[in-house]
């Protein structure tokens, strides 16, 4: 079924159906639904984390108000990109941009965490979100491919700070509620991501709005996403220069460990828990999101879901990961703990990957989709949350650092296999692949020896 003009017409006329009165009051439906679990939950966040939570949702609307138009950008700007004599497809274009973001973050993820161990997360935060302010930019005014690359590698080094964040959290709770911490932190980054691309739809519309009063004429043209997301950025930067205080421990059991001789410890004790929740994270966040380089092409290619109904589908995917992390994640936390629930994660998100090529129409899409932002849920809060607990406090920032490097060496490479799978054998295979990865990990998170961990990692080991 790989030839779009073999599918059902009903199949490929869903971008219709998305763009009906239903569909929309059924994603403004949502966000209600999401705004009020989120103020329901607000008294139970303290206050230093909720500061971040706002900061880090402002970053993730600005992220997402580009990353769904991403691909049709490449598409224009790399309608004529030849290797070596041979054309690259779509695919394999927006692989190889999605991946300029990721080799940036893997380079610079563990020197942010050990900067953030040694000087402070707030000061970390603040040079990233400048950073990502001038990469919004050159985006906006991209007008070659070399630009578009340009803006996602100094994006990708300001997104180095994942780790940073998470560190914060850690710094600000205590260990059993890391996992439900770190949960509220993802459900206000996802709630950005619900709405991010519904204002990155809009602001197409923009960049032809006359904005000059009298005869003179301006209009943003292309450039009004990009410049709307630096503006958002900009904002963000001053917001948490004014609330966003520091969290770092003043004291530390031991001073902070070397990265050398962390990454040679990793290498040479691989059944280590560190060492394997390291490598499952970088596996099963590589094919999760590393996917999104061919996502917008199947939906486009076999579902008739175009550049101005794509935002709807990541506002689906962003509501739902929001209310499995504020409503879900900390009761199934509290009852099965973090290593079973970081396997049931496993399974979902596996099963959404794997089952968004076999989709036969609405419902079955819909429920492939859910599955990811589900899986993704379960799974990732808790990997992060038994990492912060089995390592010390004193190397906290460089080993979250160092998950996102491994997670950002995967979602480097999966663009590029996705995108080169999508183009060259069948556009159901990358989904396929991707969702045996996740699995893959499943024997990584069996008979962890957490509490020992933890032990050692609280006592300064």
């Amino acid at each position: 079924m790989s030839d779009p003009a073999a599918w059902p017409q009903a199949v490929a006329d869903l971008g219709t159906l998305l763009r009906t009165p239903a569909a929309t009051w059924t994603i403004v439906g949502l966000g209600v639904a999401v705004f009020a679990t989120l103020l329901r939950e607000l008294p139970r966040i303290p206050k230093p984390l909720l500061v971040l939570m706002a900061a880090a949702f402002l970053d993730m609307f600005g992220v997402f108000l580009v990353v769904p138009l991403l691909p049709f950008y490449c598409r224009r700007l790399g309608a004529d990109v030849a290797l070596f004599g041979a054309p690259l497809g779509a695919g394999t274009v927006t692989g190889l941009v999605m991946a300029t973001f990721t080799v940036a973050q893997l380079l610079s993820a563990p020197l942010w965490g050990r900067f953030s161990d040694r000087r402070g997360r707030r000061p970390a935060l603040l040079v990233a979100l400048f950073a990502s302010a001038c990469a919004y930019v050159v985006f906006g005014f991209a007008s070659a491919l070399w630009l578009l690359l340009l803006s996602r590698f100094v994006q990708g080094a300001g997104g180095g700070t994942v780790g940073v964040i998470q560190a914060y959290v850690a710094d600000s709770v205590g260990p059993s509620d890391r996992a439900r911490a770190l949960g509220w932190l993802s459900a206000a980054t996802n709630l950005g991501v619900a709405l991010g691309p519904v204002l990155g739809s809009a602001t197409l519309a923009l960049g032809s709005v006359d904005l000059w009063p009298g005869a003179a004429e301006l209009q943003l043209g292309p450039a009004a996403p990009g410049l709307c997301a630096a503006a958002l950025c900009l904002a963000n930067m001053a917001f948490a220069a004014r609330w966003l205080p520091e969290s770092r421990p003043t004291a530390a059991p031991r001073p902070p460990q070397r990265l050398g001789p962390a990454l040679r410890g990793l290498l040479t004790a691989p059944q280590a828990p560190a060492a394997r929740l390291l490598l499952t994270y970088g596996l099963a966040i590589g094919a999760g999101q590393g996917i999104n380089a061919v996502l917008a092409h199947l939906l486009d290619g076999r579902f008739g879901i175009g550049e101005h109904e794509i935002g709807v589908v990541f506002t689906y995917i962003g509501a739902i990961s929001v209310l499995a992390r504020v409503l879900v994640l900390g009761p199934l936390v509290d009852r099965f703990g973090e290593v079973r629930l970081s396997r049931l994660g496993t399974v979902a998100l596996a099963a959404g990957l794997a089952g968004l090529p076999l989709a036969a129409g609405l419902a079955s899409l819909m429920a492939s989709v859910a599955l990811l932002p589900i899986g993704m849920a379960l799974l990732f809060p808790c990997v992060s949350a038994l990492l912060s607990k089995v390592v010390s406090a004193a190397d906290r920032g460089m080993y979250l650092g160092l998950q996102q490097s491994f997670g950002s060496a995967a979602r480097m490479t999966a663009p590029l296999v996705f995108g080169a799978l999508f183009d060259g054998a069948g556009q159901a295979v990358p989904f396929l692949v991707a969702g045996g990865c996740v699995l893959a990990t499943l024997p990584l998170l069996v008979r962890l020896p957490i509490a020992a961990a933890a032990r050692r990692g609280a006592n300064g080991g």
